[in-house]
């Protein structure tokens, strides 16, 4: 098969996967406390993708950007620097291409993690730090004659801000025949900023008053960096999987961002759990993370008795997470007693 006919099976298969994938659900969030007050409180349901999670979109515009690229042709080893749901998004479509795929990932990462890429054809190489996973990415794939994929570059520059059913073009069309359609606030995470950079690239584009908040979680540089502006930041790194950076990455775009919500672990974890009683059903820990922000932004909109809706994600499913965030003493050793932080949760649901 000629280089140019396996390009045009390759696009084909990825957009038939898209089609086939159709839209992801936009779920209302009946909690009285704000909807009585005029504010009304959704998700978008990113778990029903094909590979589970968000980053399936990030993962498609990544393979998208490199193909056209022609940086990936047949055969070519994708590589990824990658311990979470971007390697597992990424190697599906490997796997959908007939590609190899290695993702470069810490001697620590939990087993269920490795399970999931090798269920999709990926192996796993690992590195004892998880700072040297950039590096080795870069080197692996180069001693393969591969591609380095480098979502924490790529990613804002592969997804498409303008539209195209981008998932911001999607929040807002959804959102059409809501009580107040166009969102006040949208929430969202971030580890490479791919999302929130296409999502406050596209509110600005189309003229909307929405503000976009990215919720940070406790030890990321995200928020000091927002403040600052020095890329040269740094910090521990953040422990809820999915979001928050050690380092300032290339993708995150800190002007297109409104605001900053710091969300300490407890917080994380106890809102991931509030939620998943609300939906009665599991939800990841990134996704409690942004139901902080939501939380706090909500009370600050009745305080000033401001109505409007208020939009954010729902990333993964907790079902990835059954071993470590939905496990209570996997949480103790980890993070300690999140019970106070959870009763707080709950009463304010109920109180305000």
């Amino acid at each position: 098969m000629s280089t140019s006919s396996w390009l045009a099976t390759a696009l084909r298969r990825i957009e038939a996967d898209y089609q086939r994938s159709a839209d992801t659900h936009l779920i209302p969030l009946e909690l009285p406390i704000f909807s009585s007050a005029g504010i009304d409180l959704y998700l978008k349901d990113e778990s029903t993708h094909p590979s589970g999670s968000l980053k399936h979109r990030l993962a498609r515009s990544l393979f998208l950007y490199a193909l056209v690229n022609g940086q990936v042709r047949a055969g070519t080893t994708i590589v990824e620097a990658s311990s979470g749901s971007t390697a597992v998004s990424e190697a599906y479509f490997a796997r959908l291409l007939g590609l190899p795929f290695v993702a470069v990932m810490p001697r620590s990462t939990s087993p269920e993690k490795v399970a999931q890429i090798a269920f999709y054809g990926g192996r796993s190489h690992f590195v004892d730090r998880a700072e040297d996973m950039y590096d080795e990415a870069a080197a692996l794939a180069a001693r393969l004659g591969g591609h380095y994929m480098d979502q924490f570059t790529n990613a804002e520059r592969a997804t498409d801000w303008r539209g195209n059913n981008n998932i911001a073009d999607s929040m807002f069309h959804q959102m059409a025949r809501e009580r107040h359609p166009v969102p006040a606030w949208v929430v969202v995470g971030a580890g490479t900023g791919g999302t929130s950079a296409t999502i406050g690239r596209y509110v600005r584009y189309k003229g909307h008053p929405t503000q976009l908040a990215v919720a940070d979680p406790e030890g990321s540089v995200f928020s000091a960096y927002h403040a600052s502006g020095d890329e040269r930041l740094t910090s521990p790194g953040s422990r809820i999987e999915g979001i928050g950076r050690p380092r300032v990455e290339p993708s995150f775009v800190r002007t297109v961002v409104d605001r900053m919500i710091e969300v300490p672990n407890v917080a994380s974890v106890s809102a991931m759990l509030t939620l998943s009683s609300l939906l009665g059903r599991k939800v990841g820990p990134s996704t409690g993370t942004n139901f902080v922000g939501m939380l706090v932004l909500a009370h600050e909109m009745r305080e000033r008795g401001q109505q409007g809706s208020i939009l954010s994600l729902l990333c993964d499913s907790g079902e990835r997470y059954l071993p470590t965030y939905h496990d209570a003493d996997w949480v103790a050793d980890t993070f300690g007693d999140c019970g106070t932080a959870q009763q707080q949760l709950q009463q304010l649901l109920q109180h305000g």
